[in-house]
């Protein structure tokens, strides 16, 4: 789906695949297909190889803030994000107006030699509750083939952006349209790039089959935005997460590797989503970004332990030329109580590097799983470890940098320097043209020797995938694999069929094709929707294989949903699981329930992304428990209308910068067991979005006046409609939900 939002304003690339040739050998990670790139260039927040290590050479051995080495310093894109370097340009997501009312995120393009700003894209951060000290959590990733800039940002907003010109190409509001949560917490994945797909995950809440919460992968057409594949991983995880998948060749066939929000490391398959093995590490979500080297995976946690709850933290190694369920038997070695949940490691030689979340780094032998030694670098590490030049790049989250040279025993520090008293790091260094950069909250900066021109080590010839001989078809994927559409639409159905190995095959035209909740598809393979509210599901099938697409079929406004199904509708994103329907004095509505564990308190939105100057309506009725009332609104445009039992009526959009950002309370009383009316009004005009308010008892005359009123002048200029609950303390009921245009 093309959505085309007004805002303001790893890549994975199938990258280069090589290996480090230097004094200590660092195996590259093997790519499927390698494209035509800069091998100097820094695409991907862990490298061109996704693995954090470099091949230049001749790069510094010490810096300092006060000059030595420094190339340049910019305060003005500090940030809490990696940088990536392609064609010359640095790219960097950062708070863009920091502590002013037009706080929002965004991401910058600078000229890699000076740091001058040459593009910005800036966007607002809305309907999330993380803070807005995580903006810039993920990083943006590059797309050498296709001249693209991917960037998800803090507030689930995923865009792909020109990166000459930061014009905004595609995008989609991933809460909005597929209910992926922006959690106080921050944790927000990294897009990556595979030959003509750009896959990003998350929690999800969505709709039909996918409205029970788990962390998914979505697959785009990284040109025009449509949806090729979705995965689900187990329902219910405990976290959100942000390991980073990487791409290698195992058992000869393109895999994707990365941690879950489940606690378990997956490889799946990039062209079609297939998981080809799970080892389940942790009952808590996986953060770590694994690395992989001729098939061995190496990878940590910080959270307990799948085979023994008591123990926090492991980390691993395995064999991943496999299929299916790997049990603790299968690890190759695990070394327990190493709480390395954050920073990714890195492979020099015959040696392992992690860097637990205290800051203490943990060498061990790849092939042993036998402890080299320890070194403590700081208090605490949330960046990873950089390798280039036979040499260790880190900074700790405090400000310690350093640079260390492997040895015998362990490593020597060739240089530390310190930054200033409170300049925190969250990201890692990357390095570029003998440039390394290196961001913090307060700076980005740009190291390096001056004059001297850098140079790269020949890179050994990579693992690659099998030729793809088996043309026999063992999956089939149905293209987009979700979508919006109106009433009547007609949209052109893609069916594709892969071998057992995830390689594509050819189109398949001969699939028998039904339809299930309305519409038809022609012998053409084109899908027509149905008539009125719908969802939808398309099931191609050819012989025992068989594969679905999904669709919603929304009309144009004016909606009304009075519930007399006794469902709740189809379409509705992050509702169903959450709400339930209920007899209301007689009749029909929703409740919004409190048993259902972190999901108490939830956003669901209703259809359009692009719709704006509209008005949302609905009924209410709260329960009351143990003097305890509940909130329950409504979503207009991006911006929520909150009724809260602290007997306040507030308008907002990012939940977590009230106090800045936008957001008016008034005091209003009102009490349990009691129906009233809510409407809740966006006006967009000259540049601005006017947001109105009112709420008064059912069956009693509308009032004329507006109960809160506040203007935006950094507006929301768009947004679906929705509805906003927390029922933690005590469950509400929902009935008569209508939406018209002003």
């Amino acid at each position: 789906m093309n959505l085309k939002h007004l805002f303001r304003g790893t890549v994975t690339i199938p990258a280069q695949t090589f290996l480090l040739c230097l004094g200590l050998a660092v195996t590259g990670m093997p790519l499927p297909q390698a494209i035509s790139a800069d091998p100097m260039d820094w695409p991907h927040w862990r490298g061109p190889q996704m693995n954090g290590v470099s091949l230049e050479t001749n790069l510094p051995d010490k810096w300092s803030p006060k000059g030595e080495n420094l190339l340049w310093r910019k305060h003005e894109y500090a940030t809490r994000s990696t940088p990536i370097v392609m064609d010359g340009r640095v790219y960097v997501v950062c708070r863009a107006f920091p502590e002013t009312t037009q706080e929002g995120e965004k991401t910058v393009c600078l000229d890699a030699a000076t740091g001058d700003l040459i593009w910005e894209s800036v966007h607002n951060v809305f309907l999330s509750d993380a803070p807005a000290e995580r903006v810039g959590w993920s990083s943006a990733v590059g797309d050498p083939s296709g001249g693209h800039i991917y960037v998800l940002g803090l507030g689930c907003h995923f865009q792909c952006l020109d990166a000459k010109t930061g014009k905004t190409v595609w995008e989609h509001s991933m809460s909005e349209e597929y209910g992926m949560l922006s959690t106080y917490g921050g944790r927000t994945n990294f897009p990556v790039v595979f030959e003509d797909l750009v896959i990003i995950s998350g929690v999800m809440t969505g709709w039909g089959e996918t409205a029970v919460p788990a962390h998914r992968f979505v697959a785009f057409d990284k040109k025009t935005g449509e949806a090729v594949w979705l995965k689900s991983t187990k329902v219910r995880p405990e976290d959100t997460t942000y390991s980073t998948p990487v791409f290698t060749v195992l058992n000869g066939q393109a895999a994707m590797v990365v941690g879950a929000g489940d606690g378990a490391v997956y490889a799946i398959q990039p062209r079609t989503g297939k998981t080809i093995w799970k080892y389940q590490a942790s009952t808590r979500g996986i953060n770590t970004t694994p690395l992989v080297e001729n098939g061995i995976v190496y990878g940590g946690h910080s959270e307990q332990n799948q085979t023994d709850t008591t123990i926090l933290g492991a980390v691993f190694a395995f064999n991943g030329n496999t299929e299916g369920e790997l049990s603790e038997g299968d690890l190759l070695w695990k070394i327990p109580r190493r709480t390395v949940g954050r920073s990714a490691p890195i492979k020099m030689g015959d040696r392992v590097y992690f860097v637990e979340d205290g800051a203490t780094l943990v060498i061990v032998d790849a092939k042993t799983g036998q402890l080299v030694s320890t070194k403590k670098l700081g208090r605490i590490m949330f960046g990873s470890l950089v390798a280039g030049d036979g040499k260790i790049y880190v900074a700790e989250n405090t400000g310690r940098c350093y640079v260390l040279k492997p040895t015998e025993k362990g490593v020597d520090v060739l240089g530390e320097t310190r930054l200033a008293q409170g300049e925190e790091v969250f990201g890692s260094p990357a390095i570029s043209h003998g440039r390394i950069y290196i961001p913090s909250i307060e700076a980005l900066y740009c190291i390096g020797k001056k004059d001297v021109k850098p140079e790269i080590a020949k890179a050994p010839e990579a693992v690659k995938e099998s030729k793809n001989a088996d043309k026999s078809i063992a999956q089939l994927l149905v293209t987009p694999v979700e979508m919006m559409v109106k009433p009547g639409q007609k949209v052109k159905l893609s069916v594709r069929g892969y071998n057992k190995a995830g390689q594509y095959v050819g189109p398949v035209t001969n699939a028998e094709i039904t339809v299930q909740g309305g519409g038809m598809v022609g012998k053409d393979q084109t899908f027509t929707a149905p008539s009125g509210v719908a969802g939808v599901v398309i099931t191609a099938k050819l012989g025992e294989t068989a594969a679905t697409a999904r669709a919603r079929s929304i009309p144009a406004l004016p909606w009304k949903f009075d519930f007399s199904d006794d469902k709740v509708p189809p379409v509705w994103i992050g509702a169903d699981y959450r709400h339930k329907p209920a007899p209301l004095d007689g009749k029909k509505g929703l409740v919004k329930v409190s048993t259902i564990p972190k999901g108490t308190r939830s956003q669901a939105w209703m259809g359009w992304t692009d719709l704006h100057d509209y008005t949302i309506q609905a009924d209410f009725m709260a329960t009351e428990k143990g003097g305890r009332l509940p909130d329950m609104g409504l979503i207009n445009q991006r911006y929520t209308l909150d009724l809260q039992g602290a007997q306040k009526l507030e308008i907002r959009s990012w939940t977590s910068r009230l106090e800045l950002r936008f957001a008016k309370k008034v005091d209003f009383s009102w009490k349990a067991g009691i129906w009233y009316t809510m409407k809740f009004q966006g006006d967009t005009k000259d540049g601005k979005a006017t947001l109105r308010g009112k709420v008064w008892e059912r069956g009693t005359a509308e009032p004329a006046e507006w109960n809160i009123e506040a203007t935006d002048a950094t507006p929301n200029v768009n947004g679906s409609p929705g509805l906003f609950g927390n029922a933690s303390d005590a469950e509400f009921y929902l009935d008569n939900v209508q939406v018209t245009a002003n």
